[in-house]
This record gives C-alpha cells, structure tokens and sequence, in this order.
C-alpha cells in the first residue's frame, strides 16, 4: 500500500497559479475515519474563491483546495462506526481537500455510488445536489405547481436543481446565458428557458406571462439578482447561493471587486414586510458542522433517485490548471471533474 499521495497544493490563498501538484507522505489514519483513493474529483466555485482569498471560509496558510470526491474505500480506522467496507465505491464530502489521490474523512460524509455510475459521475453529485436540495427545499419550500427560476441552470447546481424541481412536480425556468446552453436544456426535455440579455428583467416578465413566481435560484448577483427579486410574488422567496459575478482571474482585482461590492443588491426588510417576499442565503461549508441536518440532506437528495449527473468536462488530475479556468470561464456545460489515473 502506498505510503504517499499526490495532491494540488496552495502555499497560502491568494492566487490560482500558487496551486502546485506535490507528493506529500500520507499521515496515520485517525481512529474514527475511513481513507479513500480518489479516483474522481469535483470542482467547484468555492475552489476559485478559497484559492484566491476570497471565500470567507478559506483556511489559513497551506492547504489542499476541493470539496467533493469518488472512489474505493482503502482502509478503515479502528474506531469508525460504519457498514462500508475496503473496496466499497464511494462519493463523499470534505471540508477543504479534495484535489488529492488519497483522503481520510468521517465515513457519514461518504456514501456508496449507486449502480452503473462512473467516478466522475459520483464525484459530480454531493455538493450540487446537497446545494440545490437545501436550497429548495429547506429554504424555498418550493411546492408541487409553483413556478421557480433556477439562473445558470446549464451548469452544476443549476441543472440538478432543475432536475429536482421537476421530480416534484414544479415547473422550473431556467437561465443560461448563450444559444448553446438552451439547446443543450431543450434536448434534455426542459423547455422554459431564457437567454439572458440587456433587459432581462422584461424578458423575464414575458416568460412569465402573469403566472406568479414563487421561489429563485440564484448564484450570479448583481442587476440580474436584482431583476428577479422584483419579479417575485407575494410569499416569493429568493435564496442566494453564490456571487458568481465575483469570480476572479488568477488573483482578485480588488477594485473591480469592490465596485461590484458598492453596486451589490440590498434589501429594505420594511419593504420585504411591505411587499410579502423574503431573501435567504447560505454558505454550504458550514454543513459539516451540523451532520444530522447533513445527514438528511444527503439522504434527500438521494432519495430523489435522479439520473446520474451530467459530467460536461473531464480533465486528467494533472490538469488541474486548465480545469479551473474551463469553470472560471462560465462556459461549462453541467459538471467540471478531475479523474485521477484510469479511474474506470
């Protein structure tokens, strides 16, 4: 058994170009947790923004960016409570280091992959599916009939949560912001979708056609945020999972960050008693702090039984470079995963 693993590794948070691929020696396993070899590996917008500095949740000093992983269960601690067994094909979640070929983890923040997927296929589903799952459910308290936008519904959390909201019966309208990403929606069967332009607001009212809008699914802020907001009908709720309008190059250009910041939306609660419409927002990251509502998240949103996420692009574990810019660039299509070695 190896005694290493490679992982991609920040000297501090600042800049995506301090991410180096590095072999480091693989600690003892703590009695409590299982060790994974990582086949798979999820990215996320978090990632760009804990490498940057820009994600309030960053760790301090050196660390191993990623959220989400799949692959075979390696070893078990001598302590760890679980029914998973070495060999076992796993996805799982962890609070900061992912972008490795080994990891050690709690063994509730795992679970086993359902049959037929591939790894980078369960690499793509814990913090999508946890993210989009909250957010209607717990947060939006979407209902069966009401009618919900889910903004950059073409990639990650956006599609799984449209996938979500047609399991239950809602009607989801999606945003995308080309010609392209409608189509790609329209072949997968979801047919209220807006190409975002210059006024979206106006084309949001024409899509709309009268019908109240009950809950929005929002990770791009700014105007657009703005827009669907007043679109809302009374008991409407908006939840903020992210600012994607935020996302840096390498490193963040502060002052166009701090333009954005001034121009940002806010809120008047006396006008949200007034008009009967509500904002939420949250931070995923803090879930690993409260595993029953963890817990029952996860088993939620697999319970759904929804079809394997869609993986838009597979970069090699060695790429990890040019798999972050495929994200930052706001053109991928559904998942970006790195896959560690021949992973199927």
């Amino acid at each position: 058994m190896s005694q290493s693993r490679r992982a991609w590794r920040t000297r501090k948070a600042g800049a995506i170009s301090n991410l180096q691929l590095v072999e480091e020696p693989l600690q003892p396993l703590g009695a409590d947790k299982i060790r994974v070899e990582v086949k798979a590996v999820g990215l996320n917008f978090a990632d760009i923004f804990a490498l940057t500095g820009l994600y309030s949740a960053t760790p301090e000093g050196s660390f191993v960016p990623g959220l989400e992983f799949s692959g075979i269960v390696s070893e078990l601690g001598a302590a760890a409570e679980t029914d998973l067994a070495v060999g076992d094909r796993v996805y799982g979640c962890i609070r900061f280091g992912g972008y490795a070929t080994s990891v050690d983890v709690p063994p509730q923040h795992c679970r086993r992959m359902p049959e037929g997927w591939s790894f980078a296929e369960g690499a793509a589903f814990p913090v999508q599916s946890l993210t989009a799952f909250y957010a209607l459910t717990d947060l939006g308290a979407v209902q069966p009939g009401q009618l919900v936008l889910v903004h950059s519904a073409a990639g990650g959390v956006g599609l799984q949560a449209m996938r979500m909201l047609q399991q239950v019966g809602a009607v989801p309208i999606g945003t995308v912001s080309s010609d392209s990403k409608r189509a790609f929606l329209a072949g997968l069967g979801f047919h209220e979708i807006i190409v975002r332009g210059d006024d979206f607001g106006a084309q949001l009212q024409a899509q709309l056609a009268g019908r109240p809008l009950h809950a929005v699914l929002d990770g791009i802020g700014g105007e657009i945020q703005k827009q669907s907001f007043r679109a809302l009908a009374p008991t409407g709720r908006l939840v903020v999972f992210g600012a994607a309008e935020f996302t840096p190059g390498d490193r963040p250009n502060w002052l166009k960050a701090a333009w954005l910041y001034l121009k940002r939306p806010r809120y008047d609660v006396m006008d949200m008693i007034s008009s009967n419409r509500s904002v939420m927002a949250f931070n995923l990251i803090w879930l690993w702090q409260e595993q029953a509502l963890f817990d029952r998240l996860l088993e939620g949103s697999a319970g759904l039984g929804l079809p394997a996420p869609h993986v838009g692009h597979e970069f090699c574990f060695e790429e990890a470079h040019e798999a972050i810019e495929c994200l930052r660039s706001g053109k991928s299509v559904g998942k970006v995963v790195l896959k560690v070695g021949m992973s199927e």
